[in-house]
């Protein structure tokens, strides 16, 4: 028997910090499809990088761990979290365009 989605969760996330031109985005969809995420990645027009992820409560919490360091080249200063009501999202997607 399947598990209900009720155990399912929504993480919004903002990465602050050198988060862009460092290939984060690309890193974070890895990193969500290891992890067996649902959800999105974009980077916003003030340096920031928005995300959102639907997943289990550890898997949003080992998400979040990873988003704390980013790849390598990243320099992450603060990553600001709400949680919300999950959407049933599938897959995971790098979002290309910037949000104005």
């Amino acid at each position: 028997m399947n598990q209900p989605s009720s155990d399912r969760i929504r993480a919004h996330a903002i990465i602050s910090g050198r988060v862009q031109g460092v290939g984060y985005r690309a890193s974070t969809w890895d990193m969500a499809q290891l992890l067996k995420l649902s959800g999105w990645v974009r980077n916003l027009r003030d340096g920031r990088v928005e995300a959102v992820f639907e997943g289990t409560q550890a898997q949003i919490d080992e998400m979040l761990r990873w988003c704390h360091q980013g790849p390598p080249a990243a320099q992450v200063t603060a990553v600001d979290v709400n949680y919300e009501t999950p959407e049933g999202l599938q897959g995971f997607e790098v979002i290309s365009s910037v949000r104005w």
